[in-house]
């Protein structure tokens, strides 16, 4: 079964022109906002024929990386109320809440009622959060909510068009009771997040490691697709030899590297970074864990300093990281994992290292967007 072509025919978005049309293998979609939201637009796909078409969007990107007979492992499945981040859009439109997603393409908001691919923790936190931002006199026209389902409970972002007031910031406070949140963090549109209420630590383990991420911080989209991503960069992993992580996030992949060897692990993001730091050094890693900020769009590392590793792991953002394995190509780094979220920029950067002379040794598909057309994989290459 082939997947339809990427957008503009290139490396662009990975996203597919077209739905492709499940013909026989159709199902009653179960969620009422099917066709409708962005997000689930593959429910009404019989699971063996939906299934199929996400392994061959891998097995499509690789060949055109160059790796025509890439042989493709059984593709790791996240199953329906397992996602444990919800970033939803919020509007005030004709004096009532919209509270949810994008429309396929469009600007407009759906307003949820359900979603399947939820924890039930988020899915539960919907309606409360509809009636809390109808009072917030900080939301005037537009805002936006993430929470991180953890550990110790749903952790919180919000974000309005306009300043907390004072019984804004006891509604949030309330609510976070209410609701048995650990953490509420407030940013007015795009500034640095402050903590509103903090009822317990807002903590999580990664890799057996307790961590406390930064509000609205990046965590893989479920424990089940971590845990399949860890299982397949550890085992390509070799016995021997220092390892560079690149994008390394709050550290899920680096805590279980550490297990086998010394990690220099490098990050963008500030927050995510001190978070890691102070992760490691609580849990005794800082012997075997280095930490370095920066940004690996803007200031890759240079294959002079990728000398000396064994390994080198990826985990880049949906835009890929041309800049970055541009310079890989180039070195002498002996194994590269890629952890990918886009299929499309996975092709290009596969190119570049295919032309270097990597050989593709392992890939693997993790079908953690569930329903989406998005697909999470793990490829090995080696020289």
């Amino acid at each position: 079964m082939t997947p339809p072509p990427l957008a503009g025919g290139g490396w662009g978005e990975g996203s597919a022109t077209a739905l492709p049309d499940p013909g026989t293998a159709r199902v009653e979609p179960p969620c009422q906002h099917f066709g409708t939201c962005g997000g689930c637009v593959l429910q009404h796909w019989r699971d063996d024929a939906y299934i199929a078409w996400k392994t061959d969007l891998l097995r499509t990107a690789l060949r055109r990386g160059g790796y025509a007979d890439a042989v493709i492992a059984a593709a790791v499945r996240t199953g329906p109320g397992e996602r444990r981040r919800m970033d939803l859009t919020a509007r005030r439109v004709g004096g009532r809440i919209v509270l949810g997603v994008h429309r396929l393409r469009s600007a407009e908001v759906v307003d949820l009622a359900e979603c399947h691919v939820l924890h039930p923790l988020l899915a539960a936190l919907i309606a409360p959060l509809r009636a809390l931002l109808s009072r917030l006199r900080a939301f005037r026209r537009e805002g936006s909510v993430i929470a991180n389902l953890l550990d110790s409970g749903p952790d919180m972002l919000l974000r309005t068009d306009a300043a907390l007031h004072l019984d804004d910031r006891i509604a949030l406070t309330e609510f976070a009771r209410a609701l048995a949140l650990p953490r509420i963090a407030w940013a007015k549109n795009s500034d640095e997040p402050e903590p509103v209420a903090i009822l317990r630590p807002p903590s999580t383990m990664l890799s057996g490691v307790n961590i406390t991420p930064p509000p609205g911080a990046f965590l893989q989209a479920s424990p089940s697709g971590e845990a399949a991503i860890i299982t397949a960069v550890v085992d390509a992993i070799p016995a021997n030899g220092r390892i560079a992580e690149l994008f390394a996030g709050c550290g899920a992949i680096t805590f279980a590297l550490a297990r086998r060897t010394r990690v220099n692990a490098w990050e963008g993001d500030p927050a995510s970074v001190s978070a890691l730091r102070a992760a490691a050094n609580h849990a005794g890693l800082s012997s075997r864990v280095t930490v370095t900020q920066r940004d690996l769009a803007r200031q890759p590392l240079q294959a002079k300093e990728l000398a000396g590793f064994a390994s080198l792991v990826l985990d880049p953002p949906f835009a890929g990281a041309a800049a970055q394995v541009t310079q890989i190509a180039t070195s002498h780094v002996p194994s590269v994992i890629y952890v990918s979220c886009n299929p499309a920029t996975l092709a290009r950067d596969a190119r570049m290292l295919s032309q270097a002379g990597y050989r593709l040794t392992a890939a693997t598909p993790i079908d953690q967007f569930l329903w989406s057309a998005r697909l999470e994989s793990v490829c090995v290459f080696n020289r």
